[in-house]
């Protein structure tokens, strides 16, 4: 959407661009957005391959056949990652790096109960989607994350419910992902993003990050935890708006 240089945009893990949406037309005003669905995400295909590479890879590719040029790119968690591995490993037109809580480095799983509940939400022997909001309320408290998830909760066909993420896949190489450091360093202008009430990105990762990308900037929104986009809107849109809008 939009016009403009153009601005990739990477949800993260469960997630898909369809998050992004508000933001997005915000940032149309001045770009041309593109809103994607990482692969085994959102109206993506499913693959039994996933990985950080394969990611990086796909996004080069949509590079490539977009024909884009002055790239920047904003990406929050895995899709952070994903930004990370193809700005070190492709040789491709970005200028902006717009990470959001995440740095490189690797991390302990964060998601087991949440895809514990997933392999185990057996949908096919499920009539609704209360039920399966039922059934995710023991393995994950919070009412906002519930809400996240069954937001990619879709009827297949008539009373047949199904994810659009691939949970199999997706949980038999989820410690492998979240092992998995950044190789290589690069040299675009970055801007790393934390959630002061988030532990993803440490005050002291800082000089981490500037080893991996020796010309970002890390700034804090205290107010907001992981999904900072999401709970600090209007600051996140002002800070990225600024970061973008610099020569």
């Amino acid at each position: 959407m939009g016009e403009g240089d153009p601005l990739i945009i990477l949800h993260g893990l469960f997630g898909s661009g369809d998050n992004w949406q508000t933001l997005a037309r915000q940032y149309a005003e001045t770009h041309k957005v593109y809103l994607v669905d990482q692969r085994n995400h959102g109206h993506s295909p499913h693959s039994d391959e996933f990985s950080y590479e394969l990611m990086a890879s796909d996004l080069a590719e949509l590079i490539e056949d977009e024909g884009l040029e002055n790239i920047s790119i904003l990406g929050h968690s895995m899709g952070g990652k994903t930004a990370m591995v193809h700005a070190c490993t492709y040789d491709q037109d970005v200028v902006k790096l717009i990470i959001v809580d995440m740095a490189p480095k690797a991390y302990p799983v964060h998601h087991r109960l949440i895809l514990d509940g997933l392999m185990s939400a057996d949908l096919a022997n499920k009539r609704s989607r209360g039920e399966v909001s039922k059934h995710l309320e023991s393995f994950e408290s919070n009412p906002a994350v519930r809400q996240f998830l069954m937001k990619n909760l879709y009827w297949k066909e008539k009373g047949e419910l199904a994810w659009r993420f691939n949970v199999p896949v997706i949980n038999r190489e989820i410690q492998a992902m979240v092992d998995q450091p950044v190789h290589g360093s690069s040299n675009i202008a970055s801007l790393f993003i934390r959630g002061g009430q988030s532990n993803y990105i440490l005050l002291e990762d800082e000089q981490l990050i500037k080893h991996y990308f020796p010309f970002a900037s890390l700034f804090s929104i205290e107010s907001a935890g992981h999904w900072v986009h999401a709970e600090a809107p209007e600051t996140f849109y002002e800070i990225t708006r600024i970061y973008l809008d610099a020569p």
